[in-house]
């Protein structure tokens, strides 16, 4: 009995049930999902964040927190579908948070029935926080107060607007969010490293192809494709000068040689190991240079001017730097793709990649090590995370997060260089691009930010909630200020029947807007609530790449567009 294996142990319960999400971010990402605590601060009908905060409880968000002074009244049983009519007179946070615990017994749910004016002014109230949900309508002071918050904090603030037809949403995140595990297309992270081969990966392309011409029908069948194209790399190199083929002329003139060395006569099953080296020329004859991007993040002064108080990221950072001036290439990530070969070759060949990486890694972790001791740091790095580093180091993306607009009653707005390359190519990029929406959207909220319901600077009045033509009339007029603008600012030569069409389409937007009245459609609140959880994901799994920094959608045409602002 001491001899038997121990038995195989199946999944956990809670492997069951996250199975498909596990696949998706994987357990370091589910841990940080689980280690977050999410504040909804939620005004106007509440849709649009009970909708996201859904789609956080389901995978399994660590807790939420819903602020909500509201009391359920028979227009919430209408268009919200986590309030029931037992819950006429209740606090809207009480009942909501009630609900979406349900959903999954593993989230931890709180409410505040505190008025978000109090609410702010108490101290250290955001402080328990992770990441912020804001919805419209919001006073611009509030909302600069958790913008700065955001700022002081660095931590993730989301603003939301869902009105009729149309919604929106923008991200601020801290002015440095790196994302290492990005998930690029794995048409994209091969590096076979064939132009800059090293000893160990030419000696075992030379052993799988010596005597080649004299090879049996089968042996020549199951030759890696790696080894192939090494092999005749050699040969081209020998005829021009010790140069790989470089200009496409010349890398179909080198497929054409290996589609010629191919034997049509093979009657073990053909030759498709040389297919696969042919197929492979385009994408893998390139030399391994980073991204100018990639190479920017080694030369930041956060990624220079390190500290025992820097992060993480910035010391891998650096550590890789260094690499990468001392051989010209980043870390090899050691993967090899499938092909036509024998299992035994095939392993070799994985070793031999395998072998390299950890080589590579070991001297990364080595400079990391180094740059701990130096700079005093009293924490050490995993080397699993330094070692996830070096696999993805040439997808790594760095965003730089910046604020979104606070409207405020007289402000000029700010607009960063896209936005203002939109305005310059508004007549081209109409009617498909949603800049003049998203100007609706800040026209509205200029709107909300000067106008109350009771007269005493209470809660926002929205434009159509009481008179729709008096509002209709001084939101356009907003919204075509901003327009006018933002043209003016960019210096947009757009003449005037372009810019006729653009102020139209504005208009329309607008009037669309102030025709909800401020009211949101149930489906269209539920879709940007996907949206908007599938943002907040990846940002608090820092995996994959957030929305920068602004997503427009239009529920009329179907249409979404993202804006750095």
């Amino acid at each position: 009995m001491a001899d038997l294996p121990p038995p195989v142990q199946g999944p956990t319960a809670k492997e069951k049930k996250y199975d498909r999400q596990l696949r998706l971010w994987g357990a370091t990402g589910q841990a940080a999902l689980e280690n977050a605590h999410i504040l909804l601060i939620n005004s106007g009908p509440g849709v649009v964040g009970l909708e996201t905060l859904k789609n956080l409880v389901l995978p399994g968000i660590g807790k939420f927190t819903i602020q909500d002074s509201a009391i359920v009244s028979e227009a919430d049983l209408g268009v919200n579908f986590f309030l029931e009519e037992q819950q006429l007179g209740r606090f809207r946070a009480e009942a909501t948070s009630s609900l979406l615990k349900e959903l999954n017994p593993d989230v931890e749910g709180y409410f505040v029935t505190e008025p978000v004016e109090s609410f702010l002014t108490r101290p250290d109230s955001l402080m328990p926080y992770t990441l912020i949900l804001v919805t419209a309508p919001i006073r611009p002071e509030l909302l600069s107060q958790l913008s700065a918050h955001a700022d002081a904090s660095l931590i993730p603030l989301l603003y939301i607007h869902s009105v009729g037809f149309y919604s929106h949403f923008s991200i601020h995140l801290p002015p440095a969010f790196p994302v290492v595990d990005t998930h690029p297309d794995p048409e994209t992270t091969g590096d076979l490293r064939l132009l800059k081969p090293w000893q160990d990966l030419l000696e075992y392309a030379t052993a799988k192809t010596k005597g080649m011409e004299a090879m049996g029908a089968e042996d020549h069948g199951h030759v890696p494709y790696i080894a192939l194209l090494l092999h005749y790399l050699e040969k081209w190199k020998q005829e021009h000068g010790g140069e790989p083929p470089k200009e496409y002329k010349e890398k179909t003139a080198f497929r054409d040689i290996l589609s010629k060395a191919a034997r049509t006569d093979n009657p073990e099953g053909g030759e498709e190991n040389f297919d696969e080296a042919v197929a492979a020329v385009l994408k893998s004859l390139n030399s391994p240079e980073p991204s100018s991007a990639v190479k920017d993040i080694f030369k930041r002064k956060e990624s220079l001017a390190l500290s025992a108080e820097s992060a993480s990221f910035w010391v891998i950072a650096n550590a890789i730097g260094l690499f990468y001036a001392k051989y010209g290439v980043l870390p090899l990530p050691g993967s090899v793709p499938d092909m036509k070969a024998r299992s035994a070759d095939y392993i070799e060949l994985q070793n031999v990649y395998k072998s390299k990486a950890r080589k590579d890694l070991a001297e990364v972790v080595e400079n990391v090590r180094f740059i701990e001791r130096s700079s005093n740091r009293p924490t050490t790095i995993e080397e699993k995370d330094i070692e996830a580093f070096c696999k993805n180091a040439a997808h790594i993306k760095l965003i730089e997060g910046r604020p979104f607009h606070v409207v405020e009653a007289g402000q000029p707005i700010k607009w960063g260089d896209k936005a203002k390359w939109m305005a310059q190519n508004l007549a081209s990029l109409f009617p498909d691009y949603l800049l003049p929406l998203y100007i609706a959207f800040l026209a509205w909220d200029e709107f909300a930010a000067t106008h109350d319901k009771d007269g005493l600077g209470g809660a926002p009045k929205v434009p159509g909630e009481t008179d729709q033509q008096f509002d209709s009339e001084k939101t356009t007029g907003i919204a075509l200020k901003i327009l006018d603008d933002l043209v003016k600012d960019a210096k947009a030569s757009l003449d005037e029947d372009e810019l006729s069409t653009v102020r139209t389409q504005t208009s329309d937007f607008v009037q669309e807007l102030v025709r909800a009245g401020g009211a949101e459609l149930h489906n269209i609140s539920a879709l940007t609530g996907g949206l908007i959880s599938q943002e907040v994901i990846k940002i608090i799994t820092e995996q994959y790449i957030p929305v920068d920094n602004t997503c427009i959608f239009d529920g009329i045409r179907s249409k979404t567009a993202v804006i750095q602002v």
